[in-house]
């Protein structure tokens, strides 16, 4: 590891690394589009973002002082990552497994969480055991995938005890329950304290069996194109949800069984072709870019019925994954990669270079949200139903006729009135930087190039009835918080004067 990881961090941790963004990057990625040099570019960036915060972590837990981390701890994450190291000098095939693991879109939420748990100045109780013992259980999951022989200790949390990459061993019992874990000639033996022994067998690729219910290997949907990765299905990793409020609109991640996995698979066995009628690009970003899917439960509408919801992010602290619903079709499936990519390129160009100086009010409106939007928002919703408006006119323009194509024209429509409507407040800001205002600049010119071949007359006329009606809304909801607010500062004033 310490051949990957730069030798020095600052314990906080990195922040934006210097980086030149070379004008064609920018121009593709300002046209929603991307290469394969554009999406390398992105894609390293990231990868040493996480080696950073990886070594800030180990530094952090090394240099901290006993009564934040214990000495036993210390030197726990010292073996871990002495293990990690043996592991990545193993072999080059080894050393590739194990910066898979490291470069895994939720490893850097447990990097971040542990980190933070760590530094805080008070931080939730158990967070940072947590966030170590599950560094230990990514150690010997990098060792078993080199095939190295080992025999440690592991921690087991909310009954389950994760092994990254290679699945998940349910573990009753309140307490964190001690696992012994050991690996050699292709078997893992694993040994709750006062429990049976769960043998699990690894096969050529690190796939993993074993007879015991309670053992959950991963599962991964088939690649997208012939040599490219699978597309793992993370649904019992501890890292899966970000911590603290939800959004409204998402529900809770869920763990699938073979009845619940199955739709994932009919949906994604026809994303493929669909992705490539928006242009190779878009099937080369998904896959590039989408390293990993997290299953989130259907919602439900108000009267209960979870037939039709859907919904789908993705995280900034963990770049390449998806969370989503399972999308009832693969045309769905394949306008949520061409949306949650969209989000995903962007963020990681904003890591790269400021496209703006605008502060985190909520003043913007925003077609696509009932609340007003930071300037933030507002630009990541225009890029992604940008990326959307495209896909969905080349889908039908080249799809089936039929009704597929005229709720291709619909969606269309829909958004691109939206960023019609939302994009002025983009580019006549004055807080976009020169690098801003050429990326807003190539977003107008890919809106005028769609305007170019105009949906069916029906399609346009509900669109922009559409955004009348958002927008009306909008006007109203603002007027009435800003009544609110003024009646809430007057009795203030009024209070405090008598």
């Amino acid at each position: 590891m310490t051949r990957a990881v730069p030798p020095s961090v600052p314990p906080s941790g990195p922040s934006v690394l210097p980086s030149v963004v070379p004008p064609s990057v920018l121009g593709e990625l300002a046209r929603t589009e991307g290469g394969e040099a554009t999406l390398d570019h992105l894609v390293h960036d990231q990868a040493n973002r996480r080696l950073l915060l990886l070594r800030a972590l180990l530094d952090t837990v090394t240099d901290a002082a006993p009564a934040r981390v214990a000495p036993a701890e210390r030197r726990r994450a010292a073996a871990d990552w002495a293990l990690l190291e043996a592991a990545e000098a193993e072999s080059p095939e080894a050393a590739a497994h194990v910066r898979a693991l490291l470069l895994h879109p939720l490893t850097g939420p447990w990097a971040r969480q542990t980190l933070a748990a760590v530094t805080a100045r008070e931080p939730a109780p158990g967070d940072r055991e947590r966030g170590l013992a599950h560094f230990s259980a990514l150690a010997f999951a990098a060792a078993v995938a080199a095939g190295l022989p080992v025999t440690t200790e592991l921690t087991a949390y909310d009954g389950a005890l994760a092994l990254p990459g290679i699945g998940t061993l349910r573990v009753p019992g309140p307490h964190p329950p001690r696992v012994t874990a050991a690996h050699t000639e292709g078997a893992i033996r694993l040994t709750p304290r006062g429990e049976r022994r769960v043998t699990v067998f690894t096969r050529p690729g690190h796939s993993t069996w074993s007879a015991d219910a309670d053992w959950l290997p991963p599962h991964a949907l088939p690649p997208l194109v012939p040599g490219a990765r699978p597309v793992p299905l993370d649904d019992t990793g501890p890292y899966r949800a970000a911590p603290g409020v939800r959004h409204h609109s998402l529900s809770e991640p869920v763990t699938l069984d073979d009845a619940s996995r199955k739709p994932w698979y009919e949906s994604w066995a026809g994303t493929a072709p669909l992705l490539a009628l928006g242009g190779p690009h878009r099937l080369a970003e998904a896959t590039r870019l989408l390293h990993s899917l997290v299953p989130l439960r259907t919602p439900t509408s108000r009267a209960g019925d979870p037939a039709g919801g859907s919904c789908s992010a993705t995280r900034k602290d963990a770049f390449g994954v998806v969370l989503a619903s399972v999308p009832p079709s693969p045309v769905a499936f394949a306008a949520l990669l061409v949306h949650e990519l969209g989000h995903a390129k962007l963020s990681a160009l904003g890591e790269l270079t400021h496209l703006h100086e605008a502060g985190p009010a909520a003043v913007y409106f925003a077609p696509w949200r009932p609340d007003p939007r930071p300037f933030d928002g507002l630009l990541q919703g225009i890029y992604s139903h940008l990326a959307l408006a495209h896909w969905w006119q080349a889908y039908a323009l080249g799809g089936p006729e039929g009704p597929e194509r005229e709720h291709a024209w619909a969606e269309h429509a829909r958004c691109h009135e939206m960023v019609a409507a939302a994009l002025p407040q983009l580019v006549g800001s004055e807080v976009l930087t020169p690098e801003g205002r050429a990326f807003a600049d190539g977003m107008v010119a890919v809106h005028i190039e769609l305007s170019r071949t105009a949906p069916p007359a029906g399609h346009l006329a509900r669109a922009r009835a559409y955004v009348d009606t958002k927008r009306g809304a909008w006007r109203r909801e603002r007027d009435r918080s800003a009544v609110h607010a003024f009646g809430r500062t007057t009795g203030k004033g009024a209070h405090e004067a008598s």
